[in-house]
Formats: structure tokens, sequence, C-alpha cells
């Protein structure tokens, strides 16, 4: 990220433009930094908390309270890359604040596919991966549930579901074959779904 001591008083970098800090979950860097290229973004600075919050929900307001508070006055500006994500509003609440934003939508697989689309479809059986989940299954759902050591908690755990839906953000075969072996263990069918970055390409786009 760029230095203090490269910042005036008004955040603003030595070419006069605004600085935008993102503090981002850590499962979403790969789909930022790829916007970012893509567009050329290059006044919006990227800081990741760690992805395992994805599983401690509760941890996450703390984690991003101490972000924007260590950081905001280095920046025009600061925006909250994470939706809801099991929060139960808290986020939102302790957003709005600090005067600072966030994406909309209750989690990533809602905005990766579109709020209004996920909305709509109202799947309460399906089991969502992103790129991110795919590479990491067994880091962050296989052996984190104990699956690794219990087998047997496999239908408790999964027992409600009917399929796995693998939201794709990019074209990659091996992923997919990866995603479909996550199913299979799963003992879930298997559908999927390019999304592409989904609602998130917009909301960065306006800063």
């Amino acid at each position: 990220m760029i230095s203090d001591r490269a910042l005036t008083e008004e955040g603003l970098a030595p070419d006069g433009k605004g600085r935008v800090l993102l503090i981002a979950c850590g499962a979403l860097a790969r789909e930022i930094l790829a916007i970012k290229a893509a567009n050329g973004w290059d006044h919006l600075d990227l800081q990741c908390l760690p992805a395992i919050l994805h599983n401690h929900p509760e941890r996450i307001v703390p984690a991003v309270r101490e972000a924007v508070t260590a950081h905001r006055n280095d920046y025009a500006s600061v925006f909250v890359v994470y939706a809801d994500c099991g929060t139960g509003g808290l986020l939102q609440a302790a957003c709005e604040e600090m005067g600072v934003e966030m994406v909309p939508g209750p989690h990533c697989y809602s905005f990766f596919e579109g709020n209004e689309t996920f909305a709509a479809r109202d799947e309460m059986t399906a089991f969502y991966l992103t790129d991110f989940l795919v590479r990491q299954f067994d880091a962050f759902i296989w052996k984190p549930l104990g699956l690794d050591r219990h087998p047997d908690l496999l239908e408790m755990y999964f027992g409600n579901y009917k399929k796995l839906v693998y939201q794709a953000q990019t074209d990659d075969v091996d992923l997919t074959e990866k995603a479909k072996a996550c199913a299979d263990r799963l003992g879930l069918a298997f559908e999927r779904r390019f999304t592409g970055y989904g609602d998130l390409s917009r909301v960065l786009a306006p800063l």
C-alpha cells in the first residue's frame, strides 16, 4: 500500500488523485486484484484480513473496526469489501457508525451471482463454493468440520443439502474438476454456474 509520507493531508497521492483503501476478506483477494488490473484502478489499495474469518463471523466486525481505525487517516476514503457474512447486521451497523461503505448483500455467494438473482432463486438445499473455496476446500470446510477425522459426521452436516453449486469466477477446467470432486465427497449433485465477479465489479466501479 502507499506509504503515509506519500500522502497529503487531504488523503491525496502526489499526482493529486484520491486514494481509496479496500479492506477486504482474504478470500476475495484474487478477484479484487483481477478487477483492479482489468480496469487500471491504480488508486485503489488493498488490505486483506485473514480469509479464515469466513469460519468465524463473530471476529469480522472487530477486525474491520481495527483496520479502519488504523488506516482511515491515510486515505481519502475507505471501503469495506465484505457483505454481511454471518454478522447478523453488526458489520453494517459498525460501518454506518464509522462512516464507511461496504458491499451490499448477505454474503459473497449472493453478490457473485448478483444479489437480486440470488434472492430470486431461494435455494435452501444448495451448498455453494467459489473459486477460493474450491481451492481451499480441505482447509476451510473438510478439516474444520472434522470430516477428515470423523467421516460419519457427513450426513449430519450435509444430509439436508441436495446439490453443490460451484459459482465460477473464472473459466478454469482444473477448478471445475476439483469442484466436481468436492461434490462427490459430500454426496451431492453438481452444478456449475459461471458468475464472473457479479456485483463486485459494479460496486467497486464508483470508487
